[in-house]
């Protein structure tokens, strides 16, 4: 008698916990299409986010410490080499030696330019957009040609600026850069 109630009481025991592990074996074993195309799709959007923080790191360094410290070594870390340059007065350029200098031009006449904020940083697969403080003091000779300069000013400018970056493998292949000039040459006392 007492084997009988041993085995009422196993089958009890058994036969729930093999519903339940069949449940749970159906319930994550061999997943179904729908499961595996939901589970790349994550993550792709994972990997793409991931892609994107990584990118909007590197423009917060390119602005914050290699732009306004004017370490042009540095610019290949977030630049291509056959980099196409969209500036705000209409003209694009090509080729990061060709940007730097023109990056250099800017210190020229106000040494202290820098961009050391983001207030909104965004970006969707290979694009990033960020806007930024552009600032300095128009506290030297500005060349104009021709060996002529326009002395300084002394006046501070300080404007919002954007940039729209296509990046591909970790650089920008291309980048689009936008500020009122207008702004900034009634900023630093060069136009009404």
């Amino acid at each position: 008698m007492k084997n009988a109630r041993f085995s009422s009481l196993g089958v009890l025991l058994v036969l729930p916990l093999g519903l339940l592990l069949f449940l749970f074996i159906s319930c994550t074993g061999g997943d179904t299409p729908e499961m595996q195309a939901m589970k790349t799709e994550l993550k792709q959007i994972q990997d793409e986010r991931a892609m994107i923080a990584k990118n909007l790191a590197a423009f917060d360094t390119l602005d914050y410490t290699v732009f306004s410290n004017q370490q042009w070594s540095r610019f290949h870390e977030s630049h291509a080499q056959d980099i196409k340059v969209y500036w705000p007065d209409g003209r694009m350029t090509e080729g990061l030696e060709v940007h730097i200098e023109d990056l250099k031009a800017l210190f020229v006449h106000a040494p202290d330019t820098r961009i050391k904020e983001h207030p909104i940083r965004i970006g969707s697969g290979k694009y990033t957009a960020v806007t930024g403080v552009f600032e300095g003091t128009f506290t030297k000779p500005m060349p104009i040609g021709n060996g002529e300069f326009i002395q300084p000013t002394g006046k501070a400018f300080k404007m919002p600026m954007a940039t729209i970056g296509v990046w591909e493998n970790g650089v920008m292949t291309a980048e689009h850069l936008f500020w009122d000039n207008q702004t900034y040459m009634k900023q630093i006392g060069l136009a009404k």
